[in-house]
């Protein structure tokens, strides 16, 4: 039985797809890492400690100060959250301010929780 060049390249070049296929498929990350700070609940225990940190100093605080205070908690995981940041921070914020429009401010969090 004899094969024409075409069916050989053809071969050759679904051979190399299906392991091209794998070898990307086999060095993506499946499993989630032991520091991923981005999943919902990291992020609600973020917002949890941001509004006992708001609680306890009476929502006397602007954003750099709550930031400060945040780092300074025996509370805070430094290791898990090592890329909380300012910018972090004025997201979670935001997020809570569109989850509650009658909150505009750190103060205003403080009022109404």
């Amino acid at each position: 039985m004899k094969f024409d060049p075409s069916f050989w390249m053809m071969f050759a070049f679904i051979v190399f797809m299906i392991l091209g296929i794998w070898k990307i498929w086999a060095f993506l990350p499946t499993k989630q890492l032991a520091d991923d700070d981005t999943t919902e609940a990291s992020q609600e225990e973020l917002l949890n400690l941001i509004l006992a940190i708001i609680k306890e100093n009476k929502g006397n605080l602007s954003e750099i100060e709550l930031f400060q205070a945040m780092q300074k908690s025996d509370r805070f995981n430094a290791t898990h959250y090592w890329r909380f940041n300012q910018n972090r921070l004025k997201q979670l914020l935001y997020k809570y301010y569109i989850q509650h429009p009658e909150s505009s401010s750190i103060a205003d969090i403080y009022k109404n929780s």
